[in-house]
C-alpha cells in the first residue's frame, strides 16, 4: 500500500489494538447552543515542570490555578522530541512519520497528502476565526513550524480581529523555555537546591544550567497570566476550552531530540468552566495528536475516520494503551529512533546503534553547556556509569525500561531473560505500528539536506557564535568549558 492510500484508509489511531472505547472521567456535558472558543496555550521545549505538577522550587501560581480549575493530565506526551515533527503532527492529528512530516525543519516542504488538513482548516469551515501570536504580543505571527507547505493555517494574531460574536480557535506560542534561557530577577532560585537528574553529572555548571531552564518556567507563567487576564477582560473565559501543554520536552542534552521521557512528556492541562471538574487529575495516556480531535470533538466539528489521532475526553473519548514517538534526522544530524511507552514500560529501538547518542550536532554544542562539561568529565573517567553510558561511541539497539521501577530510564532491561515476554511483546507493537502507519522513515534521509543546512547554517553560525564567546571554532573541550564556567557561574 502506497503513501495516499494509507491516510485515506488508515484506520483512526494507528495500532487499532491500542486504543478502546470509554466514557471520560471529567464531568463533560453536551456543548451548549453558544459554540465555545478554544484556547491552545504552548510552550517550547517544555517538561511537566511547574508547582502543581510537584515541583517544589517553582513559582507558576497562574499555570497552577489553572490546574486547579480544571483536569491535570500526568501522562501527555508529544510525537516527535523536537519542534517541528512534533508540531506537524499535533497540528494534523496524524503522525509526523506517516504524512513525510518527520526530519527536522525540511527545507523542501511538500503539500499534505491526500485527505490530511491542518486543524485550523476543520475550524475555519465550522465558522471560527483562528489565529496564533507570539507570547501575548498580539501583532506578531507564532511560531508553526510545519514540516510541509501550509496555506493560511491561520486567519490572524489575535481573536479581537473576529467578527462580532463569531467563535475562535486561537494559539498563543511562548518561547521562555527555548534556548537561550532567561533568568527570572524577581523569583531567582538557588542552584544549590535544584535536583539533578542522576543521568547528568552534579556539578556548579549543571546546576546553575537547571536553575536557569526553572527560571525561565517562571517567567513563563507571568507571561500565561497575562493572557488569561486578557481573556478575562473579554468576557471569554467561561466559553473558552484552553490547553497549555509543550510542544515537546526539556532543552537538555538527554531531553529533547530523544525518545526519554525528559524529551517527549510535556504538560497537559485543560479548563472549561461547568465541562470539567475543577482539581481533577488524570493519568490516561494521552498522545499530542489527540489534541486536535478533542477540541474538535467537544465544539461539534466531525472528526475524519482517517484522522489518527482520537478524543481523549467527551461523549466519543477513547483510551490508549501505549503511545508512540519517533525521532529522525535533527539539524545536521542524521538519526532514526521509535519508542512504544505504556504506563509502566518503554521499549525504544535505535536503528544505528553504530552511532553514538551524542553525535555531532553544532545547535547543541553552542547551546548546552553540559554537553561540554559531559564530553570533558567522560575524557577525564569521572562520570557514573549511568552518566557514561550516553557519552559511549555505541548504543544499543533496543532498551527496555521499567518506568515504575526505574523512571530516570537508567537501567536497560532489553537483555534481561526475565523481561524477556515484555520485550517481545513491545517489539511486536512497534512492528505493528512501523507497518500499520507507513512510518516514512524506512526511506533513508536526503543526506544532501543535512550537508546543505550544516554548511549553510549550522556551521557559519558556530563560528560566529565561537568568534563572539573568545574561542576559535575547534577549541577543546576543556577550553570551551572554562568559558561556561566564567560566564554560568559569574552570572553574566
Amino acid at each position: 500500500m502506497n503513501r495516499r492510500e494509507f491516510v485515506k484508509k488508515c484506520v483512526a489511531g494507528a495500532g487499532g489494538a491500542a486504543l478502546v472505547a470509554r466514557r471520560s472521567p471529567l464531568g463533560f456535558s453536551a456543548v451548549e447552543e453558544k459554540r465555545p472558543n478554544v484556547l491552545w496555550l504552548i510552550a517550547e521545549d517544555f517538561c511537566p515542570d511547574l508547582g502543581c505538577y510537584g515541583h517544589p522550587l517553582l513559582k507558576t501560581p497562574n499555570i497552577d490555578r489553572l490546574a486547579s480549575e480544571g483536569a491535570r493530565y500526568t501522562s501527555a506526551f508529544t510525537a516527535a522530541p523536537v519542534c517541528s515533527p512534533s508540531r506537524s503532527a499535533f497540528m494534523t492529528g496524524m503522525y509526523q512519520t506517516t504524512i513525510g512530516a518527520h526530519q527536522h525543519r525540511t527545507p523542501d516542504r511538500k503539500p499534505l497528502p491526500p485527505g490530511v488538513k491542518v486543524i485550523t482548516d476543520y475550524f475555519r469551515n465550522a465558522g471560527y476565526f483562528t489565529s496564533n501570536c507570539a507570547g501575548g504580543n498580539w501583532e506578531r505571527p507564532g511560531k508553526t513550524d510545519f514540516n510541509f507547505e501550509a496555506k493560511r493555517p491561520f486567519d490572524g494574531t489575535d481573536w479581537r480581529q473576529r467578527k462580532a460574536g463569531q467563535p475562535f480557535f486561537a494559539q498563543v506560542n511562548f518561547g521562555e523555555t527555548h534556548r537561550n534561557f532567561r533568568r527570572d530577577p524577581q523569583n531567582p532560585i538557588d542552584p544549590e537546591k535544584v535536583e539533578i537528574p542522576p543521568y547528568y553529572p552534579d556539578h556548579p555548571v549543571s546546576r546553575r544550567d537547571w536553575a536557569d531552564y526553572l527560571e525561565c518556567a517562571q517567567v513563563l507563567d507571568k507571561k500565561v497570566g497575562q493572557v488569561l487576564r486578557r481573556l478575562e477582560e473579554d468576557g471569554l473565559a467561561d466559553n473558552t476550552l484552553m490547553l497549555l501543554f509543550g510542544d515537546n520536552g526539556r532543552p537538555h542534552i538527554r531531553g529533547k531530540q530523544f525518545l526519554y521521557e525528559e524529551g517527549i512528556h510535556v504538560p497537559l492541562i485543560i479548563r472549561w468552566p461547568g465541562h470539567i471538574k475543577p482539581g481533577t487529575v488524570v493519568d490516561g495516556l494521552v498522545s499530542a495528536i489527540d489534541f486536535g480531535p478533542t477540541c474538535m470533538s467537544l465544539v461539534g466539528i466531525e472528526v475524519p475516520s482517517a484522522m489518527q489521532g482520537q478524543p481523549f475526553f467527551g461523549h466519543n473519548a477513547k483510551n490508549r494503551d501505549c503511545i508512540f514517538a519517533a525521532r529522525d534526522r535533527c539539524d545536521e544530524t542524521y538519526d532514526r529512533i521509535r519508542c512504544v511507552r505504556t504506563k509502566r514500560f518503554k521499549y525504544i529501538r535505535n536503528f544505528y546503534p553504530n552511532f553514538p547518542y551524542t553525535l555531532t550536532n553544532l545547535y547543541k554544542m553552542r547551546q548546552y553547556p553540559v554537553l561540554t562539561l559531559m564530553q570533558v568529565l567522560y575524557a577525564e573517567g569521572k562520570l557514573t556509569p549511568e552518566q557514561a553510558r550516553f557519552m559511549a561511541p555505541y548504543r544499543p539497539g533496543e532498551e527496555l525500561y521499567d518506568l515504575q521501577s526505574d523512571p530516570h530510564e537508567l537501567h536497560n532491561l532489553a537483555s534481561d531473560t526475565d523481561y524477556r515476554p515484555v520485550l517481545n511483546e513491545l517489539r511486536d507493537t512497534l512492528n505493528r505500528w512501523i507497518h500499520e502507519t507507513n512510518d516514512q522513515g524506512e526511506t533513508p534521509a536526503d543526506p544532501r539536506i543535512a550537508a546543505e543546512q550544516f554548511v549553510a547554517q549550522h556551521l557559519p553560525a558556530t563560528i560566529n557564535t565561537m568568534k563572539s564567546r573568545g574561542l576559535s571554532p575547534d577549541a577543546s573541550p576543556a577550553e570551551y568549558l572554562k568559558y561556561w564556567e566564567r560566564t554560568l557561574l559569574s552570572g553574566k
